[in-house]
């Protein structure tokens, strides 16, 4: 199996090949690409050292896969012409996400969608990924028609320039700036720009994501996305209303069932998920579960996973071991 992972010398393209080492994908020629002042550069995967190569050498390797984490202007230009050459390409950027011909995929939802035509496949928004991995067999139980979403989201989402801005203000230095504010002492209501409604792209991201994953147009979703002063690991506020009713019991016990969720909820012996629980690993962490006492068939949930991991290359390695594993590539 050639793999190719693209932005290789970025932050998340650094846990793409650790993730891919640490689950043994059965790589046979690694291809690390990025960007030209990247060429030659030396990367390391499975104790092997490889220079970076371009986008053209990558394409003309024809590698089986390509993960892709260079952002939407590489994706939307290279990803096509990987895709002339046979290859898959799953692609960590909103590029393709809502493009009703690419499938959105988080392997424990959704996917069956995929088939062997597939040549570009969407990897869902970090917040997206954690809050379907929480909700889906709650979901597929009591149906959620409506979910207020707040997220405190970990710098290293914006990247390694953010994760220098905050320590270089916690500190007292001065460098160079990832965001118009401080960000140490200080959260921001502002991921992305800002759209015409009023939102935020990102907060748009998981409206629309979330319904297209979980195939429920039902479902309606609003969010406030936050970046707080967090190296590692997104948490989010979940309310959701459902149209049945539930038992708390009940609730706990599906949570317990979901493929990839850790329940951890004591919170008078002071036990919830926190990011430095997430950091590193690879499930998403739920707590603070309780009913809404406001309106009826509502229930609170307190989410957190790594961003990096689960939110971006974990979930992508997870869709490349499911396209093996039913020889879709």
């Amino acid at each position: 199996m050639k793999v190719a992972v693209v932005g290789a010398t970025g932050m998340v393209g650094e846990v793409m090949r650790q993730v891919l080492a640490e689950r043994d994908f059965p790589v046979s020629e690694f291809l690390p690409v990025a960007s030209e002042k990247s060429l030659g550069q030396m990367v390391v995967f499975k104790g092997k050292s490889y220079p970076v190569i371009s986008l053209a050498d990558a394409v003309a390797a024809k590698p089986h896969i390509a993960l892709f984490s260079a952002g939407g202007g590489v994706s939307l230009e290279w990803a096509p012409r990987f895709a002339e050459v046979g290859t898959v390409v799953i692609d960590n950027s909103s590029a393709w996400r809502m493009d009703p011909t690419k499938p959105l995929v988080v392997p424990e939802l959704n996917a069956d969608v995929l088939t062997k035509d597939d040549k570009i496949i969407a990897n869902p928004n970090c917040s997206t990924i954690q809050l379907v991995v929480a909700l889906n067999k709650l979901h597929q139980a009591y149906k959620a028609r409506r979910i207020v979403v707040s997220t405190y989201q970990s710098v290293t989402g914006t990247g390694v320039k953010a994760v220098a801005q905050l320590m270089n203000e916690r500190k007292g230095e001065v460098g160079p700036m990832a965001y118009q504010h401080p960000i140490d002492l200080n959260c921001l209501p502002q991921i992305d720009v800002f759209l015409d409604n009023g939102f935020t792209k990102e907060e748009m991201k998981m409206t629309n994501e979330t319904v297209k994953i979980m195939r429920d147009p039902g479902i309606k979703l609003t969010a406030t996305t936050v970046r707080v002063p967090v190296i590692g690991g997104h948490s989010e506020a979940v309310n959701v209303a459902f149209e049945k009713e539930f038992e708390l019991s009940e609730v706990y016990r599906l949570l317990a069932e979901s493929p990839g969720v850790v329940v951890i909820d004591d919170p008078k012996a002071g036990q919830y998920p926190m990011p430095i629980h997430s950091m590193g690993r690879d499930e998403v962490f739920v707590g603070r579960v309780r009913r809404d006492e406001s309106q009826p068939k509502t229930l609170h949930l307190w989410v957190v996973a790594d961003n990096l991991r689960k939110g971006a290359a974990t979930n992508a390695v997870q869709i490349a071991e499911y396209l093996v594993e039913k020889a879709l590539v």
